[in-house]
């Protein structure tokens, strides 16, 4: 049975926030909960917008790598009142999304999270006019770049899916004015760092594999 300790309350409810985000995204989601050194767990989502979003707690998670659903986590996070939470069953074979590495990131750019917001807002209007019969924004609009930095030797196109993704898991918005969001990158992945969170892309789609 897997379990759940944390060092703090405090951690716990924000796990609980990035979980509650995601269920509310997809109810039949599920969520990967990883140990890192130096007591953190890291958490991941695969969002509707082909797009991982993360978060980071203090806490430890046995076994070291598991996935469970995310409504059950949700419920364990709410009821439970120790340190130690049960979160439900073992539902490894459903994640199918490939995790980043953890190491060889380079940080390319930090932008206002003005800027970002305002763009996410601009993306959400434009999805609102052209959405399809089922109220999906089309791929072509998802995969549209809407920022491009560079730094570190690196130039980096942001899709519009990726700021999707972080304003649908409640990472912008609400903060003070001179708040930042972090872009870093390896040659294969993309991530966004913003204070709640980040998301997480791979920067070329993968080639087929040759029969």
């Amino acid at each position: 049975m897997p379990e759940l300790r944390f060092t703090e309350q405090s951690e716990r409810d924000d796990l609980g926030a990035f979980v509650a985000r995601a269920v509310r995204l997809d109810g039949q989601t599920v969520v990967r909960l990883r140990t890192r050194d130096g007591g953190r767990i890291d958490s991941w989502v695969a969002t509707p917008f082909d797009v991982l979003a993360t978060r980071t707690v203090h806490g430890t998670v046995d076994p070291a790598d598991v996935t469970v659903s995310g409504n059950e986590l949700l419920a364990a996070l709410a009821i439970a009142r120790g340190d130690r939470v049960d979160p439900g069953p073992v539902l490894d074979i459903q994640w199918r999304s490939a995790l980043p590495p953890q190491a060889h990131w380079q940080v390319v750019e930090s932008l206002p999270a003005k800027v970002v917001t305002d763009l996410a807002d601009r993306g959400l209007e434009l999805a609102r006019q052209n959405s399809g019969p089922h109220g999906t924004p089309p791929a072509s609009l998802l995969d549209q770049t809407v920022l491009t930095v560079s730094g570190d030797g690196l130039e980096v196109k942001i899709p519009l899916r990726c700021l999707f993704a972080m304003s649908g898991m409640g990472f912008l918005g609400n903060g003070p004015d001179d708040e930042h969001v972090r872009v870093t990158a390896t040659d294969a992945w993309l991530r966004i760092d913003a204070r709640f969170g980040a998301v997480v892309r791979r920067r070329h789609a993968l080639l087929p594999l040759l029969v």
